[in-house]
């Protein structure tokens, strides 16, 4: 990835840290969440999941990005997205 692109999605990151916005973000199902950035003709996704857990802070886990090629998220990439998220949490019951 170019390094132009890599420093979009950054701050698109500190962005979201800020701000509520629609266009960053959008909830592919229940837990998880997609990150959006655009740059030039290229749509970066990150898929990512709350960890509510500590009762007073919110951890945003990415759990890996792709290009997207299609208008519609593959459902491969959410049930990828889905199984890294259980296997975060199993994980952490184990600790």
């Amino acid at each position: 990835m170019k390094k132009k692109a890599t420093r979009k999605i950054l701050y698109n990151i500190e962005l979201a840290e800020q701000t509520n916005d629609p266009r960053l973000f959008k909830k592919l199902n229940n837990d998880i969440w997609e990150f959006r950035t655009r740059y030039g003709s290229q749509q970066i996704r990150l898929l990512a999941f709350w960890d509510k857990t500590d009762g007073t802070n919110t951890l945003v886990l990415a759990t890996h990005g792709f290009i997207k090629k299609v208008d519609k998220i593959p459902s491969n990439e959410i049930e990828r997205a889905t199984n890294i998220r259980a296997r975060y949490f199993e994980s952490k019951l184990k600790r």
